[in-house]
C-alpha cells in the first residue's frame, strides 16, 4: 500500500512543535469549527449515561467514519474537526463521537472513559440508525481514543460490519507511556493534561476520597491510581495499564488495522511500537514516520495533515 512519505511544514520542526500547532494556533484566534447534526446515542447499560456525537451526510455506499478522540478531547478537537472535515469532502458519512463525560457528554454522563472501554464504542454504534451502518464502518482512533479503538475491536467488534481502522499516536503500552511523560523534559505537557484531567473529572459526581484525590494528584500515573483505576474496578494504575494497554490484544485483531506513529513523539515512546512482532499478524499495518510529533503531522505545502492522507488512502482500499 503506498502511502506519501512525511515531510514537516516550516517552522513546525520537531516532535514538540508539530504537537503544539494546532493549540498554538488556537491560541492565536484560529478556528476548528465544522458543525453536524447533534446525535444522543444511549449506552444501554442501565447508567442512564448518554454520549452526544455529531453527525455529518456523506454519498450513499460509503461506510460510516467513526472518529474517537483523546485524552481530555472531544468533538471540536483540531484533529477532529481537521479529520471529519477531510473525510466529507471525501464522501464518507462521518459521526464524531464524544467518549463517556467528555465534552458535550459530560453533562449527560456520571461515568468517565478510560483507555480500555472499547463497550462505549459498541454501544454507540448499537444506538445508531441501523440505515447509517448498512455500508459497514470504518473507524479512527487519536492518541487515548486508539487503545479505547483497539480495546472495542479486539472484545466489542463482532456484532458490526468493521471494514478497517486506523489509530493515530496511540499509547499502545499504557504504562511506557506514562513513565515517558514523568520524564523532567515533559513537566510543562504533564501539568497541562493534569490540569485539563481534573477539569474534566470535576464536574463528576465524587464522593469524599475522590474530591481529595482530585486536588491532590499531580502526576498522570498519580491520577490513574487514585482516580482512573479505582472507579473503574481495576484496583491500581498497574493493574489499569496491564489490563487495557493494547499490546496484549494487538495479536489477535481480525480487521485490517493501520496504526500511524511518530518517532519523534513526546508523550509516547517509538520503542513500544518497536517492539511488536508486525508479521505475526497480517491485518495490521505499521506506519511509523520519524517525524511527527503528538498528533501532529502537519506537512509540508500546507492542506490536510499528513494522517489524514494516509487514513484517506487506507479506508479506500477496503
Amino acid at each position: 500500500m503506498a502511502f506519501p512519505a512525511f515531510r514537516p511544514r516550516a517552522p513546525w520542526w520537531g516532535g514538540d512543535l508539530q504537537t503544539l500547532r494546532n493549540n498554538i494556533l488556537r491560541r492565536l484566534g484560529a478556528r476548528f469549527d465544522f458543525p453536524g447534526a447533534r446525535l444522543m446515542l444511549d449506552t444501554g447499560d442501565g447508567s442512564g449515561d448518554r454520549l452526544m456525537a455529531l453527525f455529518n451526510e456523506g454519498e450513499p455506499g460509503r461506510p460510516l467514519a467513526v472518529l474517537i478522540h483523546g485524552l481530555t478531547g472531544c468533538e471540536s478537537s483540531s484533529y477532529m474537526v481537521n479529520t471529519a472535515r477531510y473525510l466529507v469532502g471525501l464522501g464518507y458519512p462521518v459521526l464524531r463521537l464524544n467518549m463517556r463525560g467528555a465534552g458535550p457528554s459530560a453533562a449527560s454522563c456520571s461515568q468517565r472513559y478510560h483507555a480500555g472501554r472499547g463497550q462505549d464504542i459498541a454501544a454507540a454504534l448499537s444506538a445508531l440508525d441501523p440505515v447509517l451502518l448498512r455500508d459497514g464502518v470504518v473507524l479512527a482512533g487519536y492518541s487515548l481514543g486508539g487503545s479505547i479503538l483497539l480495546n472495542f475491536l479486539a472484545h466489542h467488534s463482532g456484532a458490526f460490519s468493521v471494514r478497517a481502522a486506523v489509530t493515530v499516536s496511540a499509547p499502545i503500552d499504557l504504562a511506557e507511556c506514562s513513565r515517558r511523560i514523568l520524564e523532567p523534559r515533559n513537566i510543562v505537557y504533564q501539568r497541562y493534561l493534569i490540569d485539563r484531567m481534573k477539569g474534566d473529572w470535576g464536574g463528576a459526581v465524587l464522593d469524599e476520597r475522590e474530591r481529595a484525590a482530585l486536588a491532590t494528584v499531580r502526576t498522570i500515573w498519580d491520577f490513574d491510581d487514585r482516580l482512573v483505576a479505582p472507579a473503574n474496578g481495576f484496583g491500581t494504575a498497574g493493574n489499569y495499564y496491564a489490563e487495557c494497554s493494547a499490546t496484549r490484544v494487538l495479536p489477535g485483531l481480525a480487521m485490517p488495522t493501520l496504526l500511524i506513529h511518530a518517532a519523534n513523539d513526546p508523550w509516547i515512546p517509538a520503542a513500544s511500537y518497536r517492539a511488536v512482532d508486525w508479521e505475526g499478524n497480517p491485518h495490521l499495518t505499521p506506519l511509523l514516520s520519524s517525524s511527527g510529533g503528538h498528533v501532529g503531522f502537519h506537512r509540508k505545502g500546507g492542506g490536510p495533515n499528513w494522517h489524514d492522507v494516509c487514513i484517506g488512502v487506507f479506508f479506500g482500499t477496503v
